[in-house]
């Protein structure tokens, strides 16, 4: 008998404290979004994007000038010149498209760097709240989870966001 009262007041508590796990969700994409970091980051790779793209619009104009003046003067020009011309316009061509493709790389290199940084700090935001508040688990709905009941799970969003300093 107090075997059996026993296994009731466990199977009791172990119900008790399975009702009373909470769960959370996060919108971190609109965390993300309301730091000052991120409006910084973007104006940073926004500018540097339009750096690049100055870069080769400077590259590329040199190329149609050299290139319209080859145009004018091949019939005039010996063989050996034109062939060193030919050769220098497709040298600058080729150096164009590798301008393009390491620019491209280092954006988005920058990009992540950049971003890493916001992502981490969004993390240990919500993983304190989780651990403050006694949340079981605290799931993002900006990564596209199919369904995420918001009757059964607090929104804390807003406490993530105070975390970090943000309104």
């Amino acid at each position: 008998m107090k075997k059996f009262i026993i296994c009731a007041i466990c199977a009791i508590c172990g119900f008790t404290t399975a009702s009373a796990q909470k769960f959370g969700h996060v919108n971190a994409q609109e965390v993300i979004q309301a730091m000052p970091e991120f409006t910084k980051a973007k104006a940073e790779i926004e500018a540097l994007q339009k750096q690049y793209e100055a870069d080769l619009k400077g590259m590329q104009d040199e190329l149609q000038k050299k290139a319209e003046a080859f145009e004018k003067e091949q019939a005039t020009l010996p063989e050996n010149i034109k062939q060193r011309r030919e050769t220098e316009l497709q040298e600058m061509y080729q150096k164009i498209q590798q301008s393009y493709q390491d620019n491209q790389q280092a954006l988005a290199k920058a990009q992540q760097d950049k971003m890493q940084a916001i992502t981490t700090k969004v993390l240990d935001a919500i993983k304190a709240v989780g651990e403050a508040g006694g949340y079981v688990y605290i799931m993002d709905t900006a990564s596209g989870i199919p369904f995420i009941s918001t009757t059964l799970s607090k929104d804390v969003t807003p406490e993530v966001k105070a975390k970090l300093g943000l309104r």
